[in-house]
Protein backbone atom coordinates (compact mmCIF):
# COMPACT_ATOMS: atom_id res chain seq x y z
CA UNK A 1 0.00 0.00 0.00
CA UNK A 2 1.49 3.33 -1.08
CA UNK A 3 1.86 6.10 1.48
CA UNK A 4 2.09 9.53 -0.18
CA UNK A 5 1.76 13.18 0.93
CA UNK A 6 -1.15 13.72 -1.49
CA UNK A 7 -4.45 11.85 -2.05
CA UNK A 8 -4.31 9.63 -5.12
CA UNK A 9 -5.82 6.85 -7.21
CA UNK A 10 -3.69 4.10 -8.69
CA UNK A 11 -3.76 1.31 -11.24
CA UNK A 12 -0.87 -1.10 -10.79
CA UNK A 13 1.18 -2.27 -13.75
CA UNK A 14 0.42 -5.77 -15.04
CA UNK A 15 1.81 -8.38 -12.64
CA UNK A 16 3.78 -9.97 -15.48
CA UNK A 17 5.72 -6.75 -16.27
CA UNK A 18 9.42 -7.44 -15.59
CA UNK A 19 10.45 -3.76 -15.42
CA UNK A 20 7.40 -1.58 -14.85
CA UNK A 21 7.25 2.14 -15.48
CA UNK A 22 5.51 4.79 -13.38
CA UNK A 23 3.20 7.41 -14.88
CA UNK A 24 2.16 10.16 -12.44
CA UNK A 25 -0.74 12.34 -13.62
CA UNK A 26 -2.02 15.71 -12.35
CA UNK A 27 -5.44 17.20 -13.09
CA UNK A 28 -6.34 20.78 -14.05
CA UNK A 29 -7.72 23.50 -11.80
CA UNK A 30 -11.17 22.82 -10.36
CA UNK A 31 -10.97 19.07 -10.92
CA UNK A 32 -9.71 16.08 -8.92
CA UNK A 33 -7.79 12.81 -9.16
CA UNK A 34 -10.75 11.01 -10.81
CA UNK A 35 -10.38 13.12 -13.96
CA UNK A 36 -7.16 11.84 -15.54
CA UNK A 37 -7.51 8.49 -13.78
CA UNK A 38 -10.32 7.83 -16.26
CA UNK A 39 -7.59 7.53 -18.93
CA UNK A 40 -5.86 4.67 -17.08
CA UNK A 41 -7.51 1.87 -19.13
CA UNK A 42 -5.89 3.32 -22.27
CA UNK A 43 -2.39 3.54 -20.77
CA UNK A 44 -0.05 0.62 -21.60
CA UNK A 45 -0.20 -1.97 -18.82
CA UNK A 46 3.54 -1.83 -18.21
CA UNK A 47 2.86 1.51 -16.49
CA UNK A 48 1.82 1.85 -12.86
CA UNK A 49 -0.60 4.78 -13.17
CA UNK A 50 -0.87 7.23 -10.29
CA UNK A 51 -3.33 10.15 -10.36
CA UNK A 52 -2.73 12.82 -7.72
CA UNK A 53 -5.18 15.25 -6.11
CA UNK A 54 -4.06 18.87 -5.80
CA UNK A 55 -3.73 20.04 -2.17
CA UNK A 56 -5.85 23.22 -2.27
CA UNK A 57 -9.61 22.69 -2.02
CA UNK A 58 -11.84 25.06 -3.99
CA UNK A 59 -15.14 23.30 -3.32
CA UNK A 60 -16.69 19.80 -3.28
CA UNK A 61 -14.56 17.61 -5.56
CA UNK A 62 -12.76 20.72 -6.80
CA UNK A 63 -9.06 21.27 -6.19
CA UNK A 64 -6.15 23.41 -7.42
CA UNK A 65 -2.37 23.30 -7.35
CA UNK A 66 -2.36 27.07 -6.76
CA UNK A 67 -4.69 30.06 -6.91
CA UNK A 68 -4.38 32.48 -9.81
CA UNK A 69 -6.10 35.54 -11.20
CA UNK A 70 -6.33 36.98 -14.70
CA UNK A 71 -5.84 40.73 -15.06
CA UNK A 72 -7.98 42.80 -17.48
CA UNK A 73 -5.02 42.81 -19.92
CA UNK A 74 -5.00 38.99 -19.88
CA UNK A 75 -1.91 38.70 -17.71
CA UNK A 76 -2.01 35.94 -15.11
CA UNK A 77 -0.75 36.29 -11.56
CA UNK A 78 -0.33 33.24 -9.37
CA UNK A 79 -0.07 32.51 -5.65
CA UNK A 80 3.66 31.77 -5.71
CA UNK A 81 3.72 30.36 -2.19
CA UNK A 82 1.04 27.78 -3.06
CA UNK A 83 2.79 26.85 -6.32
CA UNK A 84 6.10 26.27 -4.50
CA UNK A 85 4.32 24.23 -1.82
CA UNK A 86 2.53 22.08 -4.42
CA UNK A 87 5.72 21.57 -6.41
CA UNK A 88 7.52 20.34 -3.28
CA UNK A 89 4.62 17.97 -2.45
CA UNK A 90 4.55 16.59 -6.00
CA UNK A 91 8.31 16.05 -5.97
CA UNK A 92 7.97 14.23 -2.66
CA UNK A 93 5.07 12.12 -3.98
CA UNK A 94 6.91 11.15 -7.20
CA UNK A 95 10.12 10.27 -5.37
CA UNK A 96 8.30 8.35 -2.64
CA UNK A 97 6.05 6.41 -5.04
CA UNK A 98 9.00 5.40 -7.23
CA UNK A 99 10.95 4.30 -4.17
CA UNK A 100 8.07 2.30 -2.67
CA UNK A 101 7.33 0.64 -6.02
CA UNK A 102 11.01 -0.05 -6.73
CA UNK A 103 10.91 1.88 -10.03
CA UNK A 104 14.06 3.90 -10.90
CA UNK A 105 13.79 7.51 -12.16
CA UNK A 106 14.79 6.27 -15.64
CA UNK A 107 11.33 4.67 -15.88
CA UNK A 108 9.26 7.54 -14.42
CA UNK A 109 7.03 9.89 -16.46
CA UNK A 110 5.33 12.87 -14.80
CA UNK A 111 2.45 14.48 -16.66
CA UNK A 112 -0.59 16.67 -16.38
CA UNK A 113 -3.34 18.63 -18.06
CA UNK A 114 -3.64 22.43 -17.88
CA UNK A 115 -2.56 23.48 -14.36
CA UNK A 116 -1.39 19.91 -13.77
CA UNK A 117 0.73 20.24 -16.91
CA UNK A 118 2.27 23.39 -15.44
CA UNK A 119 3.31 21.33 -12.42
CA UNK A 120 4.73 18.53 -14.59
CA UNK A 121 6.77 20.94 -16.73
CA UNK A 122 8.00 22.80 -13.64
CA UNK A 123 9.11 19.53 -12.06
CA UNK A 124 10.92 18.37 -15.20
CA UNK A 125 12.83 21.66 -15.38
CA UNK A 126 13.67 21.97 -11.68
CA UNK A 127 13.97 18.33 -10.51
CA UNK A 128 14.90 16.32 -13.63
CA UNK A 129 16.66 13.65 -11.54
CA UNK A 130 13.22 12.40 -10.44
CA UNK A 131 12.13 11.33 -13.93
CA UNK A 132 12.92 10.30 -17.46
CA UNK A 133 10.19 12.32 -19.16
CA UNK A 134 7.48 14.93 -18.78
CA UNK A 135 4.04 14.88 -20.41
CA UNK A 136 2.35 18.27 -20.83
CA UNK A 137 -1.17 18.68 -22.25
CA UNK A 138 -2.68 22.14 -22.92
CA UNK A 139 -0.48 24.05 -20.53
CA UNK A 140 2.00 26.87 -20.08
CA UNK A 141 5.42 27.65 -18.61
CA UNK A 142 5.55 29.65 -15.38
CA UNK A 143 8.07 32.51 -15.64
CA UNK A 144 8.69 32.08 -11.90
CA UNK A 145 10.14 28.61 -12.53
CA UNK A 146 12.59 29.58 -15.30
CA UNK A 147 15.29 30.91 -12.91
CA UNK A 148 15.06 27.65 -10.94
CA UNK A 149 15.85 25.46 -13.98
CA UNK A 150 18.43 22.73 -13.36
CA UNK A 151 21.80 22.88 -15.18
CA UNK A 152 21.74 21.66 -18.79
CA UNK A 153 23.72 18.52 -17.88
CA UNK A 154 20.97 17.44 -15.48
CA UNK A 155 18.40 17.74 -18.30
CA UNK A 156 20.47 15.83 -20.86
CA UNK A 157 18.65 12.79 -22.25
CA UNK A 158 15.26 13.75 -20.79
CA UNK A 159 12.15 13.71 -22.97
CA UNK A 160 9.02 15.84 -23.18
CA UNK A 161 5.63 15.26 -24.78
CA UNK A 162 3.98 18.61 -25.47
CA UNK A 163 0.55 18.90 -27.10
CA UNK A 164 -2.14 21.55 -27.36
CA UNK A 165 -5.42 22.36 -29.06
CA UNK A 166 -5.45 24.90 -31.87
CA UNK A 167 -8.83 26.16 -30.61
CA UNK A 168 -7.96 26.19 -26.90
CA UNK A 169 -9.70 29.28 -25.49
CA UNK A 170 -8.59 28.68 -21.87
CA UNK A 171 -4.83 28.50 -22.41
CA UNK A 172 -4.15 29.83 -25.93
CA UNK A 173 -1.97 27.83 -28.35
CA UNK A 174 0.75 30.51 -28.17
CA UNK A 175 1.58 29.18 -24.68
CA UNK A 176 2.49 25.74 -26.03
CA UNK A 177 4.55 27.32 -28.82
CA UNK A 178 6.34 29.39 -26.16
CA UNK A 179 7.18 26.19 -24.23
CA UNK A 180 8.58 24.59 -27.40
CA UNK A 181 10.63 27.73 -28.08
CA UNK A 182 11.93 27.78 -24.50
CA UNK A 183 12.91 24.09 -24.63
CA UNK A 184 14.68 24.31 -28.02
CA UNK A 185 18.16 25.23 -26.68
CA UNK A 186 17.94 22.69 -23.83
CA UNK A 187 19.24 19.10 -24.21
CA UNK A 188 15.70 17.66 -23.92
CA UNK A 189 14.05 15.67 -26.73
CA UNK A 190 10.72 17.40 -27.33
CA UNK A 191 7.80 15.85 -29.22
CA UNK A 192 5.44 18.71 -30.04
CA UNK A 193 1.98 18.18 -31.55
CA UNK A 194 -1.02 20.43 -32.21
CA UNK A 195 -4.57 19.07 -32.46
CA UNK A 196 -7.80 20.67 -33.80
CA UNK A 197 -9.40 20.81 -30.37
CA UNK A 198 -10.37 23.14 -27.53
CA UNK A 199 -9.26 22.81 -23.87
CA UNK A 200 -9.72 19.03 -23.80
CA UNK A 201 -7.97 15.76 -24.58
CA UNK A 202 -9.68 14.27 -27.60
CA UNK A 203 -9.21 10.61 -28.62
CA UNK A 204 -6.71 11.49 -31.39
CA UNK A 205 -4.51 13.41 -28.93
CA UNK A 206 -4.71 10.63 -26.35
CA UNK A 207 -3.86 8.00 -28.97
CA UNK A 208 -0.79 9.98 -30.07
CA UNK A 209 0.29 10.42 -26.44
CA UNK A 210 -0.13 6.70 -25.76
CA UNK A 211 1.95 5.89 -28.84
CA UNK A 212 4.69 8.17 -27.45
CA UNK A 213 4.50 6.40 -24.07
CA UNK A 214 4.76 3.06 -25.89
CA UNK A 215 7.87 4.15 -27.81
CA UNK A 216 9.41 5.61 -24.66
CA UNK A 217 8.95 2.42 -22.69
CA UNK A 218 9.91 -0.10 -25.37
CA UNK A 219 13.10 1.43 -26.77
CA UNK A 220 16.18 -0.79 -26.44
CA UNK A 221 17.92 2.04 -24.51
CA UNK A 222 15.24 1.99 -21.81
CA UNK A 223 16.71 0.98 -18.46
Amino acid sequence: MLTLPLSFLQRPAAATTPRPWLLVLMHGVGSNEQDLFSLAPQIPDRFHVLSLRAPFRMGPGSHAWFDFSIEPNGERTINEEQEAQSRALVAQAVESAAEQLGIPPERVVVGGFSQGGIMALSLLLTRPALMQAGLVWHSRLLPQVVPLTAPADALRGKQLWLSHGTHDNVIPLANAQAIAHHMAPLPVTVTYREFPSAHEIRPSELAATVAWLESLSTTPTAF
